[in-house]
């Protein structure tokens, strides 16, 4: 997590704009408690140093991957009491990598049922469609 690149303090727009993320992402983040509140210039500007810069690198990563808000907050709070393992982060990114798979082979479920719907529509001009009457069997 450390980084011997210079940084720059960083206003929460240009922080925004750095990050690629909008304005109201941080501010969630803050008002759900996975970022601490910033640091405030004289003229109330939100100021956010390198482990503010980096904690929400780390959260918008999360995010992408698809971790849930919950499964951040896990990790932040492992992270913050500096008390877990490897093996602790492990089993956590294991259980979600299954739950992943499980999801994917859903969704193959979904699309095999999708296409076996859509054979047997005849693209038809009457009202009469077996697209509508499988969803209706479900």
């Amino acid at each position: 997590m450390t980084s011997t690149a210079p940084y720059k303090t960083l206003k929460r727009g240009a922080l925004a704009r750095a990050l690629g993320c909008n304005l109201e992402t941080i501010r969630f983040y803050e008002t759900i408690g996975i970022m601490p509140d910033p640091a405030r210039s004289a003229s109330g500007h939100r100021l956010y140093e390198k482990d503010a810069q980096d904690r929400l690198r780390f959260i918008l990563r999360c995010r992408r991957l698809g971790f849930s808000i919950e499964d951040i907050r896990g990790l932040l709070s492992m992270v913050d009491s500096e008390n877990y393992t490897c093996k602790d982060v492990y089993v956590l990114t294991k259980e979600y990598l299954d739950s992943v798979a499980q999801k994917i082979a859903d969704l193959k479920k979904l699309q095999r049922t999708l296409k076996g719907i859509l054979t047997t529509c005849g693209q038809g001009d009457d009202m009469d469609c077996p697209i509508i009457e499988a969803l209706y069997e479900g």
